[in-house]
Order: C-alpha cells, then sequence, then structure tokens
C-alpha cells in the first residue's frame, strides 16, 4: 500500500537558508534591491522577480463545475464475491485498493459557501493493480439532462448573468422547465437532500450506467452505490444559511477534523446488475442519466466498504490537481450506451489538461501506484517521467516495446442501432420526463418532507420574475404531481407566509 502519497512529493525543509527555485542561497527575504534605500527597483534582483512571477502562477483555472470542494484518502476492502459479474482485480474477494475520494458542491465557485443548496459531488480514485479506476457521481442517483450538448446550456443556466454577474432564478427555471428530463433530479435537489447535514452523511452514487465483464467475458449493466454508515442526515434552510454566514467552509472543515480525531467515515459499496439481454426490453431506458433501476427489479448487491483515513498533507497538490474521470476504467469495467456517460469520456481528460496540464496523469495524486505505466507518449509541458534512453517511441516496433492486449478488444463494446442520428434516448414502456419523480415525491417522501419540499418550491420559485416562467415552474411541478401543482399555485397567489421566507435560503443552484 502507497500509504503516504505525500511523501513522492518533492518537499522544502522548514530550517536552513532561504533559496531559489534552484537551490542558489539568497541575500534578503526582506529587501529588494534598489538605487539607494529610495531608488528604482533593481529588474535583475533575480529572487524578488522569481518570487513575483511564480506568485503571479500560483493558481491554476478553477474547475468550471465542482469548484468548491475538499477530500480525503482511505482504503477500499472487498468482503463480498462479485467475481461472477466482474474480473476487474479491484472487485475481488478479500482485494484492498488505495483510494481518493473528493466531495464537491456543483454550481458554485471556488469560495462559496458550502451550505447552499446544491447536489454535492462525489468523485471515486481507485489505485488498482491494473491502472486506476475512477467512478465520478453526485449524492443522488440522476442527473438533470440526458444528453451532453445540453450540458453547457445547463451549466451557464445556473451560473451568472454577463452584465450583472448575479445568478438569476428566471435563467434557471426557464432552462428547467424547457427541459423535462431535469424534474427527477429538481425534486431530489429541492427535498431534503439538497442540503446535507455533513459530506459524512451523504450517500454516493455512480449515477450512470456502466458495464462489467466477468472471466468468461460475460456482459452485465451495473450501477454504483455508495451508502454511508454515519447515516443520511440534513439540515433545514435556516440553519444551512446561518452556516454560510458563519462558516463558508464548514463541510472541509467537519470532515478535515473529523479525520484528525479519529472519526473515519465509512461508506458501504453496493450495485445493481442487470443481465446484458435485459436493457432492451426493461421498462425504463437503462441508459438514461434521469433514471433509477427500481430496487425491487434489481436489489442492491453488497461489494465492500471504504474507509477514508488520512487527510491530504497539501490541498492543493493532492486534492486541487487530483484529476477525475470516468474514462479511467480498468479490465472487467467499462462504459455503457448512456449519452451523458460517453461525452464525459471525453470532456473529462480534456478539462483536465487545459486546467492542470498536459501531463497531469503524472503528477502524484493522479499516478497509478500499483500499475506500471507503458506506452509511447512523449513530450509536453510539465513531464517528469520520461521513457528509457534507447526505448522505442513509436508502434509497432522491432525492439521490444510494450504491446497492446488483444484479448481486450471489443471487450467493453454493445450492439447498437448502427446508423448515425440526432435523437432522444429510445423510450422504454415507462419511460417518462415526469414519472420517477412523481414516484419520489409521493411514495419515498413522507409527510413531513413533502412538505418541506413545497415550502422550498414555493421560495424557490417565488423568485422568478418572469409571469411566462412562473407558469411553466407550476405546469412543471403539476406535471410531477398534480395536488403538488395545485398548492405550489395557492402558496405563490398567497404570498410568501413567515415559513416560505424563511425558505429562501442561499442556494448553488438559485431559488
Amino acid at each position: 500500500m502507497h500509504e503516504n502519497l505525500h511523501e513522492s512529493y518533492p518537499t522544502t525543509p522548514t530550517t536552513g537558508a532561504t533559496t531559489t527555485q534552484t537551490g542558489t542561497p539568497v541575500a534578503s527575504d526582506a529587501h529588494s534591491l534598489t538605487a539607494g534605500a529610495d531608488g528604482a527597483t533593481a529588474l535583475h534582483d533575480r529572487y524578488l522577480v522569481e518570487k513575483l512571477a511564480q506568485f503571479n502562477r500560483e493558481r491554476i483555472p478553477e474547475r468550471i463545475v465542482h469548484a468548491k470542494g475538499g477530500g480525503a484518502f482511505g482504503e477500499l476492502v472487498v468482503t463480498e464475491d462479485v467475481s461472477a459479474y466482474t474480473r476487474a482485480a479491484v472487485f475481488q474477494p478479500g482485494a484492498t485498493s488505495e483510494m481518493l475520494l473528493r466531495f464537491s458542491s456543483v454550481a458554485g465557485e471556488m469560495g462559496s459557501p458550502d451550505t447552499w443548496r446544491d447536489v454535492r459531488g462525489f468523485a471515486l480514485k481507485f489505485y488498482t493493480t491494473e491502472g486506476n479506476l475512477d467512478i465520478v457521481g453526485n449524492n443522488t442517483p440522476v442527473f438533470f439532462i440526458r444528453d451532453a450538448i445540453k450540458f453547457p446550456d445547463f451549466i451557464h443556466s445556473q451560473k451568472r448573468l454577463p452584465g450583472s454577474g448575479l445568478r438569476d432564478a428566471d435563467m434557471q427555471w426557464d432552462f428547467w422547465t424547457l427541459s423535462p428530463e431535469s424534474a427527477h433530479q429538481v425534486t431530489y435537489l429541492m427535498g431534503d437532500r439538497g442540503l446535507p447535514k455533513s459530506w459524512r452523511h451523504v450517500n454516493g452514487y455512480g449515477s450512470h450506467t456502466y458495464q462489467w465483464i466477468n472471466a468468461e467475458g460475460e456482459r452485465f449493466w451495473v450501477k454504483y452505490h455508495f451508502k454511508a454508515r454515519q447515516g443520511v442526515e440534513n439540515i433545514d434552510g435556516i440553519e444551512a444559511e446561518a452556516i454560510a454566514g458563519a462558516d463558508a467552509d464548514f463541510y472541509r472543515r467537519d470532515l478535515y477534523e473529523a479525520i484528525e480525531r479519529g472519526e473515519f467515515p465509512t461508506w458501504d459499496v453496493k450495485v445493481q446488475v442487470m443481465p446484458y439481454a435485459d436493457a432492451a426490453g426493461y421498462r425504463f431506458n437503462p441508459f438514461d442519466l434521469t433514471k433509477v433501476w427500481p430496487h425491487s427489479d434489481y436489489p442492491l448487491i453488497p461489494v465492500g466498504h471504504f474507509t477514508l483515513n488520512r487527510n491530504p498533507q497539501n490541498h492543493f497538490a493532492e486534492i486541487e490537481q487530483a484529476a477525475f474521470s470516468p474514462a479511467n476504467q480498468v479490465p472487467g469495467t467499462d462504459i455503457s450506451p448512456d449519452k451523458m456517460l460517453m461525452a464525459r469520456v471525453f470532456s473529462y481528460p480534456d478539462a483536465q489538461r487545459y486546467r492542470v496540464g498536459t501531463n497531469y496523469n503524472q503528477i502524484p495524486v493522479n499516478a497509478p501506484h500499483a500499475a506500471p505505466v507503458h506506452n509511447y507518449s512523449q513530450d509536453g509541458a510539465q513531464r517528469h517521467g520520461f521513457n528509457a534512453p534507447t526505448a522505442p517511441v513509436y508502434a509497432p516496433n522491432s525492439f521490444g516495446g510494450p504491446v497492446a492486449d488483444p484479448t481486450r478488444a471489443g471487450e467493453g463494446s454493445w450492439e447498437s442501432d448502427g446508423e448515425l442520428v440526432r435523437a432522444a434516448a429510445t423510450l422504454h414502456a415507462e419511460d417518462s420526463d415526469f414519472g420517477q419523480a412523481g414516484t419520489l415525491y409521493r411514495e419515498v417522501f413522507d409527510d413531513a418532507a413533502r412538505e418541506r419540499f413545497l415550502t422550498t418550491i414555493t421560495g424557490a420559485v417565488g423568485g422568478v420574475t418572469r409571469p411566462d416562467i412562473r407558469e411553466r415552474a407550476i405546469a412543471y411541478w403539476a406535471a410531477v404531481d398534480a395536488e403538488l401543482g395545485a398548492a405550489l399555485r395557492a402558496a405563490l397567489t398567497a404570498g410568501f407566509d413567515e415559513a416560505a421566507e424563511a425558505a429562501v435560503e442561499p442556494v448553488g443552484t438559485p431559488s
């Protein structure tokens, strides 16, 4: 186990002479070189120039989404036997793997308060013996859209107006009501899970449908679930607003301090497994990211658990530079025809190359720990690993360089329609944009949760200023549940009472 990841980073001694970045002692930490005490600063004060130039560049671009976050390292332990479904070494009985979990908020910028109402990112990196496996999900099992071509528009609608630089309820609800597939996720967001008590008290989900392949080559569709042993706990809007004003880093502080105290949070790892052939005739499109698979159809199967037991030694090096991507799969795992997932497989590594650098996978937090890297990539900015001096840098070659594994050809493939078309996901027997959102509201929420939900959406939709968008928002919730829509209209017509006013909390996706 690579228990001290930070030891692979160069560290600065805490004592001794101050030096330049190249190790040369400097003359002063306190005074620039000038022409006399009050004269012009000399441009050839090399340490001053180096110090200011480094300072000007010490930030990398923040993530466009999931900018604000924190995380910790831990260990995955597999306690069950799921080898009938996957040959991945990481999921074999008794296997242990070092791992990293980064939590985040979706819409807020780097300095935004942790307790804004928002979806929480739940990004996992497992350092397996076959390379890194990343599962990049949220604390909800679904998402707002099913096709990535809408993703930039969705995020723009949740961010800020170009003129005022302010978030805008009209913009948000305009997009949501024109994209009815968002209803299931918005029901989660406006429900209790939109305001977690802490990162330690959220469940995580891979959200997408992935593929598992066993040793015999049989393929299965799979969804990942990570259940917090600490329990799922939430706070209300009044408490969230108070915390946002008092401690913008509340979640980050809570996780860090809990681990420092030895209170290591644990999540049980479970999966839903669908036989490959079931997908074609299942009542919901199983590759639609706005849908869940009911547990009554595909029960949760236990795999093991992971525990976070080590804080980062340097937040920037190990959390901010951490780069996650669903493109990081291992033998025995792969992707599915989920349209959002297929696009993320391209988009995430592309974003990391822009944000962190061409050779971001050579940064210790992103490099595999237990698997060697053999390929023909070469050069690029910030490269610090390199091929042997006489190693071939091309393929095919006659010098014994690494070769591809032909047994993996087509391992993660699937049958498709064959034609190139622009269309929504194929509708199955019970597919509906509002159906599962209505089930969540009526059958999962209890009476108290439904009351809180109505208060929350009354406050949220009450921020909309355009009458046509407000009418669409009412119709949107009426499509989820007719009685809910009627109650919302009555509440908006009557105006806010004290409870509704108190519910207008600051939210990452604005109310």
